[in-house]
């Protein structure tokens, strides 16, 4: 008697701690995008933002997750996917939202956050617009402990770059005045490791779960995010992208095959054929009125050769447009590249997002002459 009651009562222990244990399963657990600080060990059972770190908290990823089993649902989340580096395959974040009414024919739009890396933020500025126009917004999160100022803003394209060591913060300012003389790097000409391919695996990537219908895509970025996309437009002329806007980028890589690298095009792979690929992009330089010698926000890189496009944000998207037509019709070739200046913004991502919206899809009827 005593022997089956010990063994009745290890079944009922072993029941309850099976229930538990299912019970604690079925609670999702989170953790911040990787800060290279002690956080990223924690664990959250809720969405939102780290309270040490404040970096967007994502989905533990089940250990058997694949890409190519990715589902996404209504309304907001994320999922994480792998990108290639020159250093190996590193981890991405991407947050999304479904429209409510979405179906195979909604359009996709991806969204490239600034410096802050907070592609939940970006994306939460575009959810009313996604409702309203009925398109799946994609907004990835580019870590910054695992991809610097090289990996990012320059999309990859240098490495070992010392910017670091030899830019100066200009007190009370937010400008960072930088050395040229000491600046060094190493190229990648390997095109696969830098980040521009990685719009195409993203928009992949989501037409595959969705099963949406859509060939090409938008894209927009803000401040280090138009840094990427007017190099996208020239790194990658090629993509499935169909508008690229991009808004208020600190400074410009100038389609100048003669000036070296990260200001011009020297010692890359890009030459003249691929530049004229490049100007029959719909690449949008996407500008604030009031980012210019007023403006705070952000940050303003100077340096001899970062001057000489201009003073401020809105002289330099001016300078890069005007310097990009010039040497487009002395080559006598389409120039498909616009300039567009939203009245009354400065450096905000909320604002020029939704004036990005309205561009893109409130006047998509009225505007089809223009592409």
């Amino acid at each position: 008697m005593k022997t089956y009651l010990l063994y009745l009562g290890l079944l009922i222990v072993s029941f309850w701690s099976c229930k538990e244990s299912k019970k604690t399963m079925d609670v999702a657990q989170y953790q911040c995008v990787p800060c290279d600080l002690s956080c990223d060990k924690e664990v959250f059972d809720h969405e939102g933002k780290c309270p040490h770190c404040n970096m967007a908290l994502v989905p533990i990823a089940d250990e058997d997750f694949s890409i190519d089993k990715l589902t996404l649902h209504q309304g907001p989340g994320s999922f994480p996917m792998q990108v290639k580096t020159e250093s190996g395959p590193k981890d991405i974040y991407v947050f999304y939202h479904m429209p409510e009414n979405f179906d195979s024919e909604s359009k996709v739009l991806i969204v490239i956050p600034g410096s802050g890396r907070n592609g939940d933020d970006y994306r939460d500025a575009w959810i009313r617009a996604s409702e309203k126009h009925n398109v799946l917004v994609l907004a990835p999160i580019y870590p910054e402990p695992t991809f610097g100022f090289d990996q990012y803003h320059l999309g990859g394209v240098l490495t070992d770059l010392n910017i670091m060591e030899i830019a100066t913060p200009v007190k009370g300012t937010n400008q960072v005045r930088l050395d040229e003389s000491l600046l060094q790097y190493k190229t990648v000409p390997n095109s696969e490791f830098w980040i521009f391919d990685d719009m195409d695996h993203i928009f992949n990537a989501a037409v595959k779960a969705t099963g949406a219908h859509a060939k090409t895509y938008d894209v927009f970025g803000h401040s280090a995010g138009g840094q990427i996309l007017h190099r996208f437009a020239i790194f990658h002329p090629e993509s499935k992208a169909n508008r690229i806007l991009a808004g208020n980028s600190g400074f410009y890589t100038l389609p100048d095959l003669e000036h070296p690298l990260f200001f011009g095009l020297g010692e890359s792979p890009v030459n003249t054929k691929s530049l004229i690929k490049s100007f029959k992009n719909k690449l949008v330089v996407f500008l604030g009125e009031k980012d210019n010698a007023s403006e705070t926000g952000g940050t303003l890189l100077l340096s001899p050769t970062a001057n000489l496009q201009g003073h401020h944000r809105l002289e330099r998207g001016h300078y890069f447009y005007n310097f990009s037509k010039k040497l487009a019709d002395s080559l006598q070739t389409d120039f498909q590249w616009k300039l567009h200046v939203v009245p009354g913004v400065g450096h905000e991502y909320k604002k020029m997002s939704a004036a990005a919206a309205e561009y893109l899809y409130s006047l998509d009827t009225i505007r089809k002459k223009v592409y």
